[in-house]
């Protein structure tokens, strides 16, 4: 045991060494409630994003097709492509066509909770600016009496939602765009826009500036005061940040969009104490854990971090879009879990407000999953060496899992696994999880045997605990 603790402390030690170099650095919170809060919330390892809006109505991506950027996720579709002001007042114009009577929020969570998600973060506010919360900031919102659904009892659906996924126990957290391209005091009626940034010179009117701010920080208050507990702030669009972050500049962030983000989260704070704030991809005390997106990252990751990902191929609501495998996604889970890191899963609701039928399904399949080997995903820290072959591993405070990754849906549980040569934990009992009629032995040459197990025992991946 000694033996393995040593191992691991220079093991860590040496990957933080290389992941400094490779990733913005982190600032550990200093407040003793976030650090808590945030501890917590690394034991939780699987939880829910949401990207709803008025563009699902037209299954587009969610408001970048409003960017006059030259990118493949900027590109404008349908009639009105061909003049971009044209298409951004149609575009606007969907906030009076919005009116998704199926709305059924006690039916995601009910799902979510089935899968063994614990907590959920959704889109208050994208990049477009038009917000699914009542806001007292602007009219470009679901509660405007220029929505259609502003009439239903659940029209102010931020609301609804938190209060459907508390039942079931969640953590709530309100994705917010710090960005807001339809506010003139972003984008000034007066000039067109150019790109993701202001598209006015906020040294030559800081005054406007200035009332940007205030919006900014008006909307994050009313989230925070008329919302109930909220447990994580997570703000979108890094390139709103202090120009004097000179480590980190980009092509991408012109003007010193400075918010005052300290202030920010003083205010937030003092409302919710202990709140995490994630300030996505601005390196400072106030991005509590980091969100790789999209990505696995290869190996071990000393700090707190969440990869969020899509269950489909896009982030909003796309008609036939393809969705990943339960073997996959559960795959991912194991994968991020093993290397200290949460996986935030995306479904998209369509224009109705509803789920695709596919993402229930892979809800349950990785429900039934969890159900029999949960206990190897929450509360548990990596295992040096981490990844093995087809193998990944976790640990508790009294045992050891072994995780068996099939290569395809054909593979079938092996009758011996390797594991490395210095594994370093002796053990006193051997598992398969879902299978207690299965005997398992170590040999001296670490192959663990596995005899007796059920033919029939089908998983995406296959557990082995080890009892210390």
């Amino acid at each position: 045991m000694k033996k393995y603790i040593s191992l691991s402390i220079i093991s860590f030690v040496l990957m933080i060494c290389s992941t400094n170099a490779q990733h913005h650095k982190y600032y550990p919170p200093k407040d003793s409630l976030v650090i808590h809060k945030l501890t917590e919330w690394q034991t939780y390892k699987f939880g829910l994003l949401m990207h709803w809006g008025t563009y699902s109505q037209w299954g587009i991506v969610e408001s970048w097709s409003l960017c006059p950027e030259d990118e493949d996720w900027c590109k404008r579709k349908g009639e009105f492509a061909p003049n971009y002001f044209e298409y951004k007042k149609q575009y606007e114009n969907l906030q009076t066509t919005f009116n998704p009577t199926r709305f059924n929020p006690s039916k995601w969570a009910s799902a979510a909770a089935y899968a063994g998600m614990k907590y959920v973060i959704f889109t208050t506010k994208h990049h477009d600016g038009f917000c699914m919360f009542d806001t007292k900031q602007t009219d470009y919102k679901i509660t405007s009496a220029k929505c259609p659904f502003s009439k239903n009892s659940n029209a102010d659906v931020t609301k609804s939602i938190f209060n459907a996924f508390r039942k079931e126990k969640f953590w709530v957290g309100t994705y917010f765009s710090k960005p807001d391209w339809h506010c003139e005091n972003y984008w000034s009626p007066y000039f067109p826009p150019l790109d993701r940034n202001p598209n006015y010179d906020i040294k030559k009117y800081p005054a406007q500036w200035d009332k940007y701010k205030s919006f900014t920080k008006n909307q994050i208050e009313e989230l925070m005061t008329n919302y109930g507990k909220v447990d994580i702030l997570w703000l979108d669009g890094g390139w709103v940040r202090p120009d004097s972050l000179d480590e980190y500049k980009s092509a991408r962030i012109k003007n010193n969009q400075d918010i005052n983000m300290n202030e920010i989260a003083a205010m937030a704070r003092k409302h919710q104490p202990g709140l995490i704030v994630v300030d996505r991809d601005v390196p400072t005390e106030n991005q509590n854990y980091l969100t790789p997106e999209q990505q696995l990252p290869d190996t071990l990751l000393p700090y707190p971090w969440e990869t969020c990902m899509t269950m489909a191929n896009s982030w909003s609501w796309v008609p036939n879009d393809s969705y990943k495998s339960s073997m996959q996604l559960i795959q991912t889970l194991v994968k991020i879990v093993s290397r200290g890191g949460n996986l935030l899963l995306n479904i998209a609701p369509n224009a109705n407000g509803e789920w695709d039928s596919t993402a229930y399904v892979r809800l349950h399949q990785i429900g039934d999953w969890m159900k029999i080997n949960g206990e190897s995903i929450y509360n548990t820290t990596p295992y040096y060496p981490y990844r093995y072959n087809n193998l990944v591993f976790t640990r508790n405070d009294n045992s050891a899992y072994v995780f068996i990754l099939k290569s395809n849906e054909q593979d079938v549980l092996p009758i011996q696994i390797e594991l490395p040569e210095k594994f370093g934990l002796t053990f006193r009992k051997a598992s398969l999880l879902g299978d207690a009629s299965a005997k398992l032995s170590l040999s001296k040459n670490n192959i663990l045997q596995i005899k007796n197990h059920k033919s029939s025992i089908e998983s995406d991946v296959w557990v082995i605990k080890l009892d210390y």
